[in-house]
C-alpha cells in the first residue's frame, strides 16, 4: 500500500540520515552577524552545562532571554568530559559553540571539574565541598538572575551531580534567583514551562551543536534535535498547558521546570507557562 504518509516518513528519514550536514571545527566563513553587547547592568542568566554540548541542547530559554530581553548569557562548562585527552579539543568546541550563539564561556577550573556525581556528594564530603566552593564563587561573581541546570533525575550521573552541585552552591552563596531545571536524558515528573524557539533560533542551536564535532560524529543528535523539540511541543501541550489543553501551533520547543530559589531552598511554583514566539519571555520570571 502506498499513501502520502510514506512520503512524509521518507522525508523525515532523509533528514535523520543526512550524510552531508556540515560540522564546524572553526567558525571561519560563517559570517556571524554582529551583535550588540549586553548593557553593563544587564541581568545575567547562567547555564550550568554538565558537559560541553549540553549548553546547546538546553539553551532555548537562555537564547531567548539574551536575544529578546537583553540578558547577558554565561555558559559555565562544569566539566569538560571524562576523557582527559579530549578535554582541550572539547574546550575549543564549546568555545566555538558559545561564540556562534553570542554567549560568554566560563571555565570552572582548568580542564573542568571531575567526579561531579551523586556518589562523590555522598562518599567524599571534602572533594564535594571543594567543587561547591568553585561554583559558589562564580555565582557570587556573576550574581545571576536566572540559573539553568539539569533536574535531579536526568539519568546521567554528571547531570544529576551538576543539579546538586548548583543547588548546594546556591545555598553556600545564599543567592536568590529564578531556577530553570532542564531535561534531556530523562523526563521530569512535573515540568511547568514550554518555551518555543523560532526557526532561526532552532537552527542556531543546531549549528552550535554541530560545533561539537567529535560528539555528534559519535551520535548525530544535532540531526535529532528538531525531532526532540517537536516532541517537547506534543508533550508540553498537556504537561505544561494542562490536561486536554489545545496544542500550541509552534513547531519547536524546550521543556523546563521554573521556580524560585530563595537563598536556602527551591520553592514550589504552581504556575504553568507556554510561551510562543513573540510572547514576553520575561513573563517566566514573575
Amino acid at each position: 500500500m502506498s499513501h502520502a504518509y510514506h512520503d512524509l516518513v521518507q522525508a523525515h528519514n532523509a533528514l535523520l540520515q543526512k550524510q552531508d550536514a556540515p560540522l564546524y571545527s572553526s567558525l571561519e566563513g560563517l559570517n556571524l552577524p554582529a551583535r550588540a553587547a549586553p548593557a553593563a547592568d544587564a541581568p545575567v542568566v547562567m547555564i550550568f552545562a554538565p558537559h560541553p554540548d549540553d549548553e546547546c541542547i538546553i539553551g532555548a530559554l537562555p537564547l531567548r532571554l539574551g536575544r529578546e530581553a537583553g540578558f547577558r548569557v554565561v555558559n559555565v562548562a562544569v566539566t569538560q568530559g571524562s576523557n582527559l585527552k579530549r578535554q582541550p579539543e572539547r574546550w575549543v568546541e564549546v568555545a566555538n559553540a558559545c561564540e556562534l550563539l553570542g554567549w560568554e564561556l566560563q571555565e570552572t577550573i582548568p580542564g573542568g571539574l571531575m567526579g561531579v556525581s551523586p556518589k562523590t556528594r555522598s562518599d567524599d564530603s571534602v572533594a564535594w565541598a571543594e567543587k561547591v566552593n568553585v561554583l559558589a564563587a562564580l555565582i557570587e561573581q556573576y550574581q545571576p538572575a536566572v540559573c539553568v541546570l539539569p533536574h535531579d533525575n536526568d539519568y546521567h550521573s554528571a547531570h544529576i551531580g551538576t543539579h546538586y552541585l548548583v543547588i548546594d552552591a546556591l545555598k553556600r552563596a545564599g543567592h536568590a534567583c529564578t531556577v530553570a531545571q532542564s531535561e534531556f536524558w530523562r523526563q521530569m515528573d512535573a515540568p511547568n514551562a514550554l518555551i518555543a524557539t523560532s526557526n532561526t533560533d532552532t537552527a542556531d542551536l543546531i549549528a552550535a551543536l554541530a560545533c561539537h564535532v567529535e560528539e555528534v560524529r559519535r551520535n548525530p543528535y544535532h540531526l535529532r534535535l528538531p525531532g526532540w523539540m517537536a516532541d517537547n511541543v506534543r508533550r508540553g501541550a498537556e504537561v505544561c498547558g494542562g490536561q486536554g489543553a489545545a496544542a500550541p501551533t509552534f513547531s519547536f520547543g524546550t521543556i523546563y521546570k521554573v521556580s524560585r530559589f530563595d537563598g536556602s531552598q527551591l520553592l514550589d511554583n504552581p504556575s504553568k507557562y507556554t510561551l510562543a514566539e513573540g510572547d514576553d519571555i520575561k513573563a517566566l520570571l514573575g
